[in-house]
């Protein structure tokens, strides 16, 4: 294995035994020390099944993919209110992560702090130990209960590879719509 430097950027090589070359993929790290994914993670999906204004107990599933060549591991999600009229309110500590998707769950991930920025309106979810790549993950978030005020409310999802100076990087957004379910 070799380790270049290239334009500041420090790579990994992998280096061919006869006629079978082995890959090897790590992270990319600046000459400062920043931590970039090779390959990101893709936001697969984001949604609620309640959607009616109010309502008690609801769930919001963010659901993320880490491709084999990510070249690190995912260490944590932050995920920001954006647009929305209301700042919701979460159950931090009923937060919860498992692999693969809403529908077919998978093993449970133990978290990390899971901790909120009002300011911002950004919930972070550590992972510990963190994702590896291959590995499709769903971040499940327990508001107190949906926005009292219908209309959309996007969330920007942001990966961070593992490191203490790790670059995030956006996966996107999650749309929900909330509605009021009365009729007049």
């Amino acid at each position: 294995m070799r380790v270049a430097t290239l334009f500041g950027i420090t790579l990994t090589l992998a280096i061919g035994i006869g006629e079978v070359a082995v890959p090897v993929t790590q992270a990319v790290q600046l000459r400062d020390g920043i931590v970039y994914f090779v390959q990101p993670p893709k936001l697969v999906e984001a949604v609620t099944i309640y959607k009616d204004v109010n309502f008690p107990g609801g769930t919001y599933y963010f659901t993320i993919n880490v491709p084999e060549n990510a070249g690190e591991s995912l260490g944590k999600v932050a995920i920001a209110q954006h647009e929305g009229s209301e700042n919701i309110r979460y159950h931090l500590d009923d937060t919860r992560a498992f692999v693969g998707t809403r529908d077919h769950k998978g093993a449970k991930l133990t978290l990390g702090p899971v901790t909120r920025e009002r300011k911002t309106r950004t919930i972070t979810v550590n992972f510990d130990p963190p994702v590896t790549p291959g590995q499709t993950v769903t971040i499940a978030l327990r508001p107190v209960s949906n926005p009292s005020f219908s209309g959309v409310y996007l969330f920007g999802v942001t990966a961070f590879p593992v490191g203490e100076k790790s670059h995030g990087q956006f996966l996107g957004f999650g749309r929900f719509q909330f509605q009021s379910s009365r009729f007049w």
